[in-house]
């Protein structure tokens, strides 16, 4: 029982960051292909935009990876204490993950429009874009200490 509950968190990481970064990308997306319709050379400059809630599906993929090499071997003694520890520790990136991309898309879907009119104060956009990054990567280093914490303490 104890390996479902650390599936289902590993599961929770890249699902719900995925979703997060898809719905961010997403948005941005639209308004980047509205905005070089007007403005096509700024290609390169909306690309940034779009991508940058991308990285929280990363985040995700990344927990979920490093808490599967931690899985391996275990297994068969993972308790449910040990289980719900892995479940737990996924929460932060996956929530965070989820939140923080969409809103970002928000965020980076107003940059483009800025970018379009101003070209010259795209970076501006860009630092608002990261601010709400900082989010996820709160989320994502907080279940990275989770995935530290050793196997050995969750037998006591």
């Amino acid at each position: 029982m104890g390996l479902a509950y650390a599936l289902a968190g590993v599961f929770l990481a890249v699902v719900l960051s995925g979703i997060g970064s898809a719905i961010g990308i997403g948005t941005a997306g639209q308004v980047a292909s509205g905005a070089m319709t007007e403005h096509p050379e700024h290609f390169g400059k909306y690309l940034i935009l779009v991508a940058l809630p991308g990285t929280q599906g990363i985040y995700g993929f990344a927990v979920a990876f490093l808490f599967l090499l931690k899985l391996k071997g275990f297994e068969y003694m993972i308790t449910p204490h040990m289980g719900w520890n892995f479940f737990f520790g996924a929460l932060p990136v996956a929530f965070g993950g989820l939140v923080s991309a969409i809103y970002q898309g928000k965020v980076c879907a107003s940059g483009i429009m800025l970018t379009g009119k101003q070209p010259a104060e795209s970076a501006k956009s860009l630092i608002m874009a990261a601010i709400v990054e900082f989010y996820a990567i709160l989320g994502f280093v907080i279940s990275f200490f989770a995935w530290l914490w050793p196997l050995s303490q969750s037998f006591e």
